[in-house]
């Protein structure tokens, strides 16, 4: 594995000379374009000719002139080129979009995203950026920008956090890590939202940096992920590698009708991250009809509902509803396991009430709710600063 120096790439580039492209700068490709926001990376080794990509579970074995998976890490030269220096998409999120439901709730978070992934799910909601020279129809913008922009961005915006996500932010870690390090030095806590398609490589890399990693869990059917392109036993030990590396984990799964959301399957699933920790919150989101897969229905607040009664009947602790504000009662709160009283109320994106100690505790009987909390959530927004708990696009 290569070492990266502190925050490398190119200088900071003047507001006329960033571009944002449709699909590529003009007279190139969107391949070449990215192709010129590149650094030498550090997941990688030199093997029989060929470099061995650390960055994910594919572990590709790519040759000159070829890439990855992926497709964005390529071997020119006989080294790794890696994603640097621009973003697809920059925002400031509400940090229960993540969702993080115990992390600093109430809070923004800079969330920054580049093109790629090493999947290619038929119902993904962010396949414009991630199916980037993949899909001839993703086709998204990309801004130049250095760390030291995007966090100075993050901070005019409030954000308490900072996350890569919006892509496969694993193919892109090099990146990733280069604006962690100046949001750890602007005093941002880090995390990481990803498919879990990970290496031992790319996690111990990323540790130092990072405090959350939320993964998705697709379902708990190895032939149906395949289908996804990844596999399933690869994710579920991402699981157990985050939560060893005393990260704190959160776990998402989309319900999709009649792909992941049988009885026996949902309990399956729950099961294997009560086998992990009990304390590992779990979500399970609404599907709509996107990118390919548009047959299935959306999933109703009964479904969601069914599911997280599966997931507390099989002994998980913190089990959410999501993306369904309003419509599934007491799942999107936060309660005590122990008296069961509600610690954290919430609507969608906003916290309506906070009721943890300063330590983190129950104030009822003191039970300690696994998580990283501030001494208070910040206040939910009424009125007309309602939009401050909705996604806003920053200014870079």
């Amino acid at each position: 594995m290569r070492t990266l120096p502190s925050n490398p790439g190119p200088a900071a580039p003047s507001a006329a000379a960033r571009t944002a492209t449709g699909s590529a700068a003009a007279g190139s490709t969107l391949a070449e374009a990215l192709d010129r926001h590149t650094v030498v990376g550090t997941l990688w080794r030199a093997e029989n000719g060929r470099v061995r990509c650390l960055a994910c579970g594919h572990r590709c074995l790519i040759a000159e002139g070829r890439r990855g998976i992926c497709k964005v890490r390529f071997n020119r030269g006989g080294q790794l080129h890696v994603p640097f220096g621009y973003v697809a998409g920059a925002q400031c999120d509400p940090v229960e979009k993540k969702p993080f439901y115990h992390v600093y709730p109430g809070s923004n978070a800079l969330t920054f995203g580049m093109l790629g992934c090493d999947f290619h799910c038929s119902y993904c909601q962010n396949w414009v950026t991630s199916q980037a020279l993949r899909d001839p129809a993703s086709r998204a913008p990309i801004e130049e920008v250095t760390p030291a922009q995007l966090v100075a961005a993050g901070r005019r915006a409030n954000a308490r956090l900072a996350v890569s996500s919006y892509n496969e932010p694993l193919i892109t870690a090099e990146w990733a890590v280069a604006v962690f390090q100046e949001a750890r030095a602007a005093g941002m806590a880090c995390a990481f939202v990803s498919n879990g398609n990970a290496t031992p490589e790319a996690l111990d890399f990323l540790q130092p940096w990072i405090v959350a990693y939320k993964i998705d869990l697709k379902g708990f059917n190895a032939q149906r992920y395949r289908t996804l392109g990844g596999t399933l036993d690869h994710v579920l030990e991402s699981i157990r590698m985050v939560h060893a590396r005393g990260l704190w984990l959160e776990v998402v799964t989309l319900l999709v009708p009649g792909f992941n959301d049988s009885e026996a399957e949902l309990r399956d699933l729950a099961r294997f991250l009560a086998s992990v920790s009990r304390d590992i919150p779990w979500h399970v989101t609404a599907f709509h009809p996107d990118y390919k897969l548009t047959g299935p229905p959306p999933t109703t607040a009964a479904q969601l509902i069914r599911a997280a009664e599966i997931g507390a009947a099989e002994g998980l602790r913190f089990v959410y509803a999501g993306n369904a504000p309003g419509r599934v009662g007491h799942w999107e709160d936060t309660r005590c396991p122990r008296c069961h009283e509600t610690l954290i109320s919430r609507h969608g994106f906003c916290v309506r009430a906070y009721g943890l100690s300063a330590d983190g505790k129950c104030p009822k009987c003191g039970t300690a709710i696994p998580g990283l909390w501030a001494a208070e959530a910040a206040p939910a927004p009424a009125g007309l600063d309602s939009f401050n708990r909705f996604p806003r696009r920053i200014r870079l």
